[in-house]
């Protein structure tokens, strides 16, 4: 997957999520109409172990329920509005199930999925997932990502040739992951937090081989700082202004090039 899209990738972080509800299909369909070159997304387990989309570990902030998600069973979910809470446009708008956004999307573009079942790590969460990349022969196309090493490495296990992004939590709560002891965790990328990125940390990545995609950068100024980094790709929630500036500078250079 990660040698199959330019750089550096434009990932719409919840799908566009400034335009649109957060992890709805609105959000993912919007995200490649703004030009974004993948999608990330958050996945955990229903009380009847289904996969669904959504990043809280509660429905409150972003739907018209209440309560701990893994709570209720993917019926109970199906019948809650996950849209108007953003604007009355988008009322209606259902928590998709994963299965839904690989129906979807698996054939047109490219899907980070986040394992945060940080709330309950012990769950069946990886293997659940993992059975729906193979279902669906996504393995290309996908890119498992968390804070939690222990997912990472279940998931691993399972499908050794799908790509592994290793989350680093911001500040020093993610020293030990952007240092050298990461190592001995199984990763082709690591997601470090958009303040925590330096030229060093970029090129310490890069020299080892792996990718640097940053999370969640959406002004302006850091579009642009990480660009001049050199990161390999940016998660953000406005894709279309990642694209812009993403796209000027290629002109920029293209057009230096054409004067050298």
């Amino acid at each position: 997957m990660l040698s199959e899209i330019p750089y550096p990738i434009i990932f719409a972080h919840r799908g566009s999520s400034l335009h649109a509800p957060e992890n709805t299909l609105a959000a993912f369909d919007l995200a490649l109409q703004h030009g974004a070159d993948a999608i990330e997304l958050d996945a955990k387990l229903t009380r009847d172990e289904q996969v669904i989309v959504i990043h809280d570990q509660s429905l409150d902030r972003t739907t018209d329920g209440s309560g701990q998600i893994n709570s209720f069973s993917l019926a109970e979910l199906k019948d809650l509005d996950a849209g108007s809470h953003f604007d009355s446009a988008f009322k209606g708008e259902k928590i998709p199930t994963l299965e839904e956004v690989f129906e979807r999307f698996g054939n047109y573009t490219h899907i980070n999925v986040e394992l945060t079942n940080y709330a309950t790590s012990s769950d069946q969460l990886p293997e659940k997932v993992a059975e729906l990349v193979s279902r669906y022969h996504l393995e290309r196309r996908v890119l498992f990502s968390s804070f939690n090493p222990r997912s990472l490495s279940r998931i691993h296990k399972i499908l050794p040739q799908v790509p592994i992004g290793l989350l680093a939590l911001p500040g020093w709560k993610g020293a030990l992951a952007r240092s050298w002891m990461n190592r001995w965790i199984p990763h082709q990328a690591l997601h470090p937090e958009v303040h925590d990125v330096t030229p060093s940390l970029v090129r310490k990545i890069q020299r080892r081989q792996k990718r640097i995609f940053v999370y969640t950068v959406n002004t302006l100024d850091e579009i642009q700082t990480m660009a001049e980094m050199g990161v390999d790709g940016i998660f953000t929630d406005d894709p279309p202004l990642a694209r812009k500036v993403f796209q000027e500078n290629a002109e920029r250079e293209s057009r230096h090039k054409g004067r050298t």
